[in-house]
């Protein structure tokens, strides 16, 4: 799950060095983009008769691709009208939500220990946001933003359900599903392209290492551990993001992200220490 944060935290620097696509047109191509990866990719780990079996997957599959869907249109096109950190910064409240919503959903009980840590992590995130706020960010970009947090939320509560049901649904088919929807929704908004074949090429390399790959292995992951451990691992790529788009784009944390982001990360370290101690 680390490693997936990590690759997912390239989204932000990579746009920063796109020469011509903008909004929409980068949202489309990176899910196209992403779906043509699936397309490969599947078959290969799950065998050809994969896409026969996502036609009586039921629709807990397709839930779960539809919030993928969202999360993958509403990130670019958030990520296109802010800074990196505004971003990331308001999908970190995913921890918050995801508990929030397991535990109405599903019934979920939250061990102590997470729940400390989602208080301190949202501690380190508030103290983030706030500064980012005073210098007034792009509300149209924050309120874009902050559907993705709730979509992915409920994505992992999906996902969780289906599992603590004994329902044996391979939901890594459900970011293919995700990808095509959001590729036939952004289209036409897309439309006339504009994009370089710089810009193609790095789209290419988001489709493939930001989205097809970390995302397949986001849904494996889901398998071991709970829904808001999930999200919380997931506040990784704030910290992760803010650096890259620090060093490969300019984009300079202030002294507020670092403290914040030293908060989330503590979180995140005694949450899994302890983890690791019970489970030993």
């Amino acid at each position: 799950m680390v490693a997936v944060t990590l690759m997912w935290s390239t989204a932000g620097v990579v746009t920063r060095h796109l020469e011509h696509a903008q909004k929409f047109e980068v949202t489309f191509w990176r899910s196209f983009f992403t779906m043509l990866s699936l397309l490969v990719i599947l078959p290969l780990v799950r065998g050809v008769g994969v896409f026969g079996r996502m036609r009586q997957a039921g629709p807990l599959l397709w839930l779960s691709g539809l919030c993928w869907s969202a999360m993958f249109t509403f990130f670019m096109v958030a990520i296109m009208l802010t800074t990196v950190a505004n971003v990331l910064v308001t999908l970190s409240l995913s921890p918050l939500l995801t508990a929030l919503i397991a535990r109405i959903f599903i019934g979920h009980r939250i061990p102590a220990r997470t729940w400390m840590a989602i208080v301190v992590a949202g501690g380190g995130i508030a103290y983030m946001y706030a500064n980012q706020l005073w210098q007034g960010v792009s509300l149209a970009g924050t309120l874009v933003a902050l559907c993705v947090p709730l979509f992915g939320a409920a994505n992992w509560t999906v996902s969780q359900h289906a599992h603590a049901k004994g329902k044996n649904i391979d939901m890594i088919p459900a970011v293919l599903i995700g990808a095509v929807l959001s590729s036939l929704m952004t289209l036409a908004l897309a439309w006339p392209f504009q994009a370089s074949g710089h810009d193609l090429g790095l789209l290419f390399g988001l489709g493939l290492f930001q989205l097809a790959i970390p995302c397949s292995l986001a849904v494996v992951c889901t398998r071991v551990l709970k829904a808001p451990e999930v999200a919380l691992l997931g506040l990784l790529e704030v910290i992760f993001g803010i650096v890259l788009a620090w060093l490969g784009a300019g984009e300079t944390p202030t002294h507020e992200v670092i403290v914040g982001g030293t908060l989330v990360i503590g979180a995140l370290m005694v949450n899994e220490l302890v983890a690791w101690r019970q489970r030993v």
